[in-house]
């Protein structure tokens, strides 16, 4: 059994490093175009998670009609498409040339928390490019630790995050997040977290997303409250008219305290999934639809996914 977990391993390496190669020798639009046969045959072999879209879609945007879902459905497929076409460029890259690819907005609101000289958390999801976003902001200068959960394939892993660290950027393991997060903010340094996905309960809070309970990673908020650590909204999302990827930068959250640690943790994860939401909902196309955000009920509640 283990010498066919390590022969699929390296199988899925060789595919992965071959389709990076391939792409990444390519132009720029000529990989975003050929990224699209990938995107494609991945929408076709997960229909189960085409199905999880579109109950996603229903409970978060019931007004919409079962062909729109599909499209934004298609839509999260092409999203990742183009994300892989961008990351295969990550060789390619460097700081003259990354303006071309990424350009900013509201960049002052991240240069406003940083002179606070408490550290930096960027608060993002996976929307848009949200690994080119971060190596690009790598690249402007600003490098940033990325908090990940290491991929089950220790060769892949390490695949992805020779890629991820091109620009200088560094990796915290999520088993180290306290500890390394605290670390970088002591040294005013800027740290990037996704806090868009599922928790456990006992890994989370209960908040409001699209208007139903979702267990959210309380981590977030307790590291901002304790370190005092700006809260900077940041994402990498496409615009198709200009072929270009935009930073989006929010002002720092206003975290307000009572007194009261529990209520002060679950109110500052409500604000962050809020921020959250108000931006899928200006991307929907570009969110992670197919992830099984809603999978943790509160006690009592019956599976929304079968």
């Amino acid at each position: 059994m283990r010498h066919w977990i390590e022969y699929r391993h390296w199988m899925e390496y060789v595919g992965a490093w071959a389709v990076l190669k391939l792409l990444g020798l390519l132009p720029r639009p000529a990989a975003h175009q050929l990224a699209t046969l990938p995107a494609r045959l991945f929408y076709w072999a997960t229909p189960r998670l085409r199905q999880i879209a579109d109950k996603n879609l229903m409970m978060a945007l019931p007004e919409l009609s079962a062909s729109e879902r599909s499209s934004l459905c298609w839509g999260t497929y092409r999203s990742l498409g183009r994300l892989l076409a961008e990351f295969s460029q990550f060789p390619r890259l460097n700081p003259e040339n990354v303006r071309q690819v990424v350009a900013y907005e509201g960049l002052e609101n991240y240069q406003a928390a940083l002179a606070q000289k408490r550290g930096v958390l960027f608060l993002t999801a996976h929307l848009g490019a949200w690994e080119l976003g971060a190596f690009a902001h790598g690249l402007n200068g600003y490098r940033l630790h990325i908090v990940h959960r290491p991929l089950d394939n220790p060769l892949l892993n390490r695949l992805v995050n020779r890629y991820r660290t091109l620009g200088g950027n560094k990796m915290i393991e999520k088993k180290d997040f306290a500890r390394g997060i605290l670390t970088a903010l002591a040294k005013n340094e800027t740290v990037g977290i996704l806090a868009d996905q599922n928790a456990v309960r006992e890994e989370g809070v209960f908040v409001n997303f699209f208007g139903i309970p979702a267990c959210t990673t309380a981590g977030i908020a307790k590291i901002a409250l304790h370190s005092g650590a700006a809260v900077v909204p940041a994402f990498c999302v496409y615009d198709s008219k200009t072929s270009q990827f935009h930073i989006c930068f929010d002002p720092p959250l206003r975290l307000e305290t009572s007194g009261d640690a529990e209520e002060d943790i679950r109110a500052a994860t409500q604000q962050m999934a809020g921020v959250i939401e108000r931006f899928v909902r200006r991307y929907p196309g570009q969110w992670l639809w197919i992830h099984r955000r809603w999978k943790t009920r509160p006690p009592g509640e019956p599976p929304i996914y079968s």
